[in-house]
Order: C-alpha cells, then sequence, then structure tokens
C-alpha cells in the first residue's frame, strides 16, 4: 500500500504504473469507479537567486518543468469502504548549469551538475467508515504542525498514516504518524530531520517518526478554533493553538488567524535544546477589490522556532525567502491585495508586501540583528477559452540581513490543471 521510488523511473513506466495501480481495484464495484477522478498538472518555474556579493556561490538560477498525475477512486461499498489513490510526480530540467544549481528545483549529482529528470511514484491505500477515512501511503499534508512544501516543481511527499474524522458536526478531528519524507528535489524516502537555519540548532538530527493530532471546530458563524499536538521522536513536542474568524464590517469583511505554538525538546541528547513560544497573527480587511493586511510574529524562549527542514513552518510571516523565526526575533508586516477585475481585468491580481525584523539573536554570539523582506507578484489567471485557468504568477523578493545572506529574487510560473476525468 506505501511506496516511494528510490531510483528515477522513466516516465511513460511511472505514469503507466499510477494508472495500473489504481485500476487494480474490483472493477465489478461501481462506486469505486464512478467516484474516481483523474487530473494532470503541469508547473513551469524559472527562478533567479542572487546573493549580493556572496563569497561562495553567489547565483542560482534554474528552469524546469513539473508534472503531477493524481488518479483517486472511490470507495467500494458496504460499511466499509475501500479504495486506492496513485501519485505520479515527474521533474525535468530545461535549463541549468555548474555554478547555478541549489534552487531546489532539481537534484544535484555528485558531480555539480542537476539530473535531466526524475521522478516518483506514491501509493495510498484508503479505508472509510461512516465520515471517518484512514489512509496510508503517501501525502502531502496542509496542517499546522506539518506543511509540505509545493513552491517548486514537485511537492514535498510524507510517507505513514493518517486519520481525519468528522462525525461531529462543525468538528473535524486528524491524528496519525508520519515517518518518512521525500523532498522537493529528491526521489530518495529518507528520515525527517529537524531545519537548522541560521544555524539555530545541530545540523542533521534526524527523527524516526512524528506523531500527530489536531481538532479544527466551527464553534460559532465566522469561528474556526484549532488544537494540534505533534511529537517529532526524540527532537521536540509542539503544541499550535489557532483561531480562524471571519466577519462583514461595514462594506468589507474583516478577518483574522492567530496562532500561538509552544515547542520543547523531547529528550534527544544530539538535537540539543528546544525551547520557543511564538505568537503570530495577520489581521486583514478586503473592501472591493482592495485588500490590507497587517502581520506579527513574536519569537520568545531560549531558541527560534523549530520545524522539519524542508517544510514550510506554519508562521504568518513565513514569506517568499525568509521565516524570520531566530531567537527572540519580532518582526511586523505590512501586506495589500489588489484585484484588477474592477477596472475590467478579471483574473489579474496583485500583492506586494513588507516585512521587518529585529532583535534577533545570532547563532554563536551576543550579537542581535535586523533583516527585512520585500516581495512583489502579480498573477494572471485565463478566464475563458481552451486554456481556462491556466496561470501565469511572476514574484519578485529582495531580502536583506544583518546576519544572513542577502538575496534579491525572481520567479516566472505557469501552471495548468487538467481534468482527465
Amino acid at each position: 500500500m506505501l511506496a516511494a521510488s528510490r531510483q528515477a523511473l522513466p516516465p511513460v513506466r511511472l505514469l503507466c504504473l499510477a494508472i495500473a495501480a489504481t485500476g487494480a481495484a474490483p472493477l465489478a464495484n461501481a462506486a469505486f469507479i464512478e467516484d474516481s477522478s483523474a487530473s494532470l498538472t503541469a508547473t513551469n518555474i524559472y527562478l533567479n537567486r542572487d546573493f549580493r556579493q556572496f563569497d561562495g556561490q553567489n547565483k542560482r538560477e534554474e528552469w524546469g518543468q513539473g508534472f503531477r498525475l493524481d488518479l483517486q477512486s472511490g470507495f467500494t461499498e458496504g460499511t466499509v469502504g475501500f479504495g486506492v489513490d496513485a501519485m505520479g510526480l515527474l521533474g525535468l530540467k530545461l535549463d541549468s548549469g555548474r555554478g547555478r544549481t541549489g534552487t531546489d528545483l532539481l537534484p544535484v549529482h555528485d558531480d555539480g551538475r542537476s539530473a535531466d529528470e526524475f521522478s516518483r511514484l506514491g501509493l495510498t491505500g484508503k479505508v472509510k467508515v461512516s465520515a471517518t477515512e484512514l489512509r496510508y501511503g503517501s501525502h502531502v499534508p496542509e496542517l499546522p504542525v506539518v506543511k509540505a512544501s509545493d513552491s517548486r516543481l514537485l511537492p514535498q511527499v510524507f510517507e505513514g498514516g493518517l486519520l481525519t474524522s468528522s462525525e461531529l458536526e462543525g468538528l473535524t478531528f486528524t491524528g496519525g504518524r508520519l515517518d518518512k519524507v521525500i523532498d522537493r528535489a529528491s526521489t530518495n524516502s529518507e528520515e525527517m530531520v529537524l531545519n537548522a537555519k541560521n544555524r539555530r540548532f545541530a545540523s542533521g538530527v534526524e527523527a524516526d517518526h512524528l506523531d500527530l493530532a489536531g481538532v479544527d471546530y466551527k464553534f460559532a458563524p465566522g469561528f474556526t478554533g484549532r488544537y494540534y499536538f505533534a511529537d517529532l521522536d526524540d527532537i521536540y513536542r509542539q503544541h499550535f493553538f489557532g483561531l480562524l474568524s471571519s466577519h462583514k464590517v461595514g462594506a468589507g469583511t474583516l478577518s483574522s488567524d492567530v496562532r500561538y505554538i509552544v515547542s520543547r525538546d523531547s529528550g534527544a541528547a544530539n538535537a540539543g535544546k528546544v525551547d520557543n513560544q511564538a505568537f503570530n497573527a495577520m489581521v486583514s480587511y478586503g473592501l472591493g477589490s482592495h485588500k490590507f493586511g497587517l502581520g506579527f510574529q513574536d519569537m520568545n524562549g531560549d531558541t527560534g522556532f523549530a520545524y522539519i527542514d524542508g517544510s514550510d513552518p506554519f508562521l504568518v510571516n513565513f514569506v517568499q525567502i525568509n521565516d524570520f523565526a531566530n531567537a527572540d526575533e519580532r518582526s511586523w508586516q505590512a501586506r495589500y491585495d489588489y484585484n484588477f477585475a474592477s477596472i475590467g481585468v478579471p483574473g489579474l491580481t496583485f500583492m506586494t508586501r513588507y516585512i521587518r525584523g529585529d532583535d534577533a539573536r545570532v547563532a554563536g554570539s551576543d550579537d542581535r540583528g535586523g533583516e527585512w523582506e520585500r516581495d512583489i507578484e502579480f498573477k494572471y489567471v485565463v478566464q475563458t477559452g481552451p486554456l481556462k485557468d491556466l496561470y501565469v504568477r511572476v514574484r519578485n523578493a529582495s531580502f536583506r540581513s544583518d546576519f544572513a545572506r542577502d538575496a534579491d529574487e525572481n520567479r516566472v510560473i505557469v501552471g495548468y490543471t487538467l481534468p482527465i476525468w
């Protein structure tokens, strides 16, 4: 039921295996077939990051094409339903070269060259009883305690078992164990590693598994409370508390996302100390085609924020380049979004944000430092015709820091999802 390629598969073979895996279920069962679906997502990314006079490799620039085939079956009929999903992933190099690798679009060989292509196959078995579903295999989770990164050609994939239950109205329970991870630019199933950005923690600290459990509860109109617990084996335990709200205020809509996360080490001598309390919140007001947002993030405790390497930390000030999650760091964000539909250009949107952090404790010294990032994005989604829903995103970011590498970055992303059935 669980499969993830440890070797790169030829593209045609990978897609055939995915199709065959889904077709292996009992064909006589109508619900299994009638409720099935298939889609193919194509993502083309050009990424250029300039580290601004850094002494080592000062530029990363690559261009690639990614494909994701998702095949999802229905469930067999009866009190207990069974199904199987398949995910075929393929990444292709369009442009790269020695001295420009490391964008995480493509794997890098020992000789410094990027791979011409890489691919993976993920299978997931599923069992459903009433409104409770158990899935074992490959996952791309989007949870407060583990959020797979999907900002490159292929998503980060976790392996293990996850259970979701919505038996009670307004309440969803999620729990499970994840024991392996395949990073964005990799075909290998590996142990989960503690992120050590800016030397916050010892590098290369591995965990055998991640246990998690949590609930999302809509306790009143416009309000959702969230609580999640995670235990990254022998490294850290984490408690997440969240509150989401959205209400009409005047002519617009006021929304908020408040998060409080407590992380403590859980006994591994090689992991070092983990001691962090992260408060972060984003408040936004949308009025017509305009949306204004203000964010705040505050790190307390002896260390910075702890999360799995390669994943996206669930923080409001985790943006295009930086996460603003060093020990003692406080950061503020101002954001503005605009929808050009109001002036006759439906499908075109604009976003810009500015984040400034200060009082960050620099690892290995008594120094304190500050940093800032400015992001700009234009996105256009085709509204009609044969290419309806194809999108183009142009993103630009500048990051400056007293203690980390400065960087300027440009990304051009073109994506399209084709429903097959």
